[in-house]
């Protein structure tokens, strides 16, 4: 017959046993509940441009791969204006709880919203998940100007003051190019007629159809207007296969001078910098999601049909590339003002 302490230390134990596995049990029920708490319901795809555009066209096409990949549907919402600062004020202002993704040219645009927009939110208010297409620009004159290098549009805009008419997107890498050539060749600024547009689209409607002279704009969207322009220069250190232009230093070789090869568009998603802050693991299930996304072979055709860029360099490389991009745009925002 059990004694007294035998009967007690049965019973501690097959307490201790029940209680294990209650917990154990607790735990295979929690673990599980809590990897699936995120997403429960719609995730919104903000964009900062309007409908149309290289980034809401990036983003339609991401959204459907990307909501596979997470599980849930994304409905992609467009708020454009104001260099993008309508749309990350909106993004900055909805709670940090991840099912907010924002979707768009980050740079320059987001940079020059701060530096010359008098944006009252900084680059290191977003967390940058992933920037996928990166864009060089062109500076590329109608094919009818009679414009067929660098040098002979510059000295055209030196001598025949107001006269030539130029096409830029409103603070963008194409547009402070522009302003930078001007003032390295001592031209002065208001020598050039210069017309700021909302969109590429527009840009290149313009210098396509000749209502200006010339365009300085990002050259992977400007494949479609391809028969109307004389590529004059690509802003890059070297030379690239899509465009028969010189270098942007070696085209001003004859002129004596030189500019700073100005990184061109960069585009991709962020969140707020609070959403990485607070809930880092709903931060790393969206990186895996866009990340998976662009692994398939289906999404980088489909990328590669619409003349887009499909990389992934993850976030951390795409927070130092913004904050490089802000560290040069701020020598040069005074030309710009």
């Amino acid at each position: 017959m059990p004694n007294a302490h035998t009967t007690s230390l049965s019973i501690n134990l097959k307490s201790l046993l029940v209680g294990a596995t209650a917990v154990v049990a607790s735990l295979a029920i929690a673990l599980p509940a809590a990897a699936e708490d995120f997403p429960t319901r719609p995730l919104n795809m903000v964009v900062g441009f309007g409908t149309g555009g290289s980034a809401d066209r990036l983003a339609r096409i991401m959204s459907g791969p990307i909501s596979e990949e997470i599980g849930v549907p994304i409905q992609v919402t467009n708020r454009p204006g104001a260099g993008t600062q309508v749309a990350s004020n909106y993004v900055l202002n909805v709670p940090d709880d991840g099912y907010t993704l924002y979707a768009s040219t980050f740079a320059p645009y987001l940079t020059n919203s701060i530096l010359i927009g008098d944006a009252d939110f900084s680059v290191d208010d977003f967390s940058y998940i992933n920037f996928q297409w990166f864009d060089l620009d062109l500076i590329a004159a109608n094919r009818d100007s009679g414009y067929e290098d660098l040098p002979s549009l510059l000295e055209a805009i030196r001598e025949d003051s107001n006269n030539v008419r130029g096409a830029v997107v409103q603070g963008s890498a194409g547009h402070l190019m522009v302003r930078l050539l001007l003032d390295e060749a001592g031209i002065p600024q208001e020598n050039l007629n210069l017309v700021t547009y909302n969109s590429g689209g527009e840009a290149r409607s313009a210098v396509a159809g000749g209502q200006v002279d010339f365009v300085s704009i990002s050259a992977q969207g400007s494949e479609g207007i391809r028969e109307f322009l004389t590529p004059l220069a690509i802003v890059n250190d070297e030379r690239i296969e899509q465009w028969d232009a010189p270098p942007i230093n070696e085209a001003l070789a004859s002129m004596g001078f030189e500019v700073p090869v100005l990184q061109g568009s960069m585009r991709g998603f962020a969140v707020s910098s609070e959403v990485e802050r607070q809930h880092p693991e709903r931060f790393e299930k969206l990186s895996s999601a866009i990340q998976s996304a662009l692994a398939r072979k289906d999404v980088q055709e489909q990328l590669e049909r619409n003349e887009m860029g499909g990389v992934w360099v993850g976030s951390e490389r795409s927070n130092e590339l913004m904050r490089e991009n802000y560290q040069v745009f701020e020598q040069y925002a005074h030309l710009l003002n």
